[in-house]
């Protein structure tokens, strides 16, 4: 069932990245990695849905997304980051299938980041974070969304991996087979995947030919 939500606040996450605040309907239930189609209550938009994930957490009064802009297309993404307070968006059901199983790695992408920002906020909020490691991906320093936060809530425990430059303050290079081996102790944890196609097909068959059973790997299918 489709409902209309009023924009209460956009937090600038990065260049090219904002949160957005929502109203959150009564008994509207979620969660933390699941997600809802969302589309812009204006004229020419509302039949636009595009899926987008919940990036608060179920006990926060209010619903937030966390998106990315694709601004070499005039779509979704771009003018959503036209709206402003006090815009609508219409939010349909909850669906999703990355769900936290337990401790493990979560190996991300870009805005695949997205699905796993509610998981560890409920881990940290819960206090059970150890045992989980992220290793995020991006192009750049100025790439990463929620950098602090992460830097914060995992110390050592985050990896941050950028691919389109050597100068970086990071781990300069990419997350292939060579550094699973190398970062991956225990390869009898879960395994947690969003990024973009390419990045999920190579992940996939790495942790294959490594052995990992197909009952750890968690991903969006």
């Amino acid at each position: 069932m489709e409902q209309i939500v009023t924009i209460k606040s956009i937090i600038k996450q990065t260049h090219d990245v904002n949160s957005y605040r929502c109203e959150k309907p009564a008994n509207y239930n979620f969660v933390p990695g699941q997600a809802t189609e969302v589309s812009i209550n204006k004229e020419g938009w509302k039949d636009e849905k595009r899926p987008f994930t919940f990036t608060s957490l179920h006990s926060d009064e209010y619903l937030e997304f966390t998106i990315k802009r694709y601004s070499d297309h005039p779509g979704v993404t771009n003018e959503l980051h036209q709206l402003k307070e006090g815009d609508e968006l219409i939010i349909g059901d909850v669906w999703g299938a990355i769900e936290y199983k337990g401790p493990g790695y979560f190996i991300a992408g870009g805005a695949g980041i997205t699905p796993f920002i509610s998981i560890f906020r409920q881990l940290e909020k819960d206090n059970q974070l150890d045992g989980n490691t992220l290793f995020f991906s991006n192009k750049t320093d100025r790439d990463i969304i929620l950098e602090n936060e992460f830097n914060s809530m995992l110390g050592k425990n985050v990896v941050h991996v950028i691919t389109h430059d050597s100068h970086t303050k990071y781990h300069a290079g990419y997350i292939d087979e060579a550094f699973i081996h190398q970062h991956i102790g225990d390869f009898d944890k879960n395994f947690y995947l969003c990024g973009p196609p390419k990045m999920m097909e190579d992940m996939q068959e790495i942790l294959r030919k490594s052995g990992i059973s197909p009952e750890a790997v968690v991903f969006e299918k």
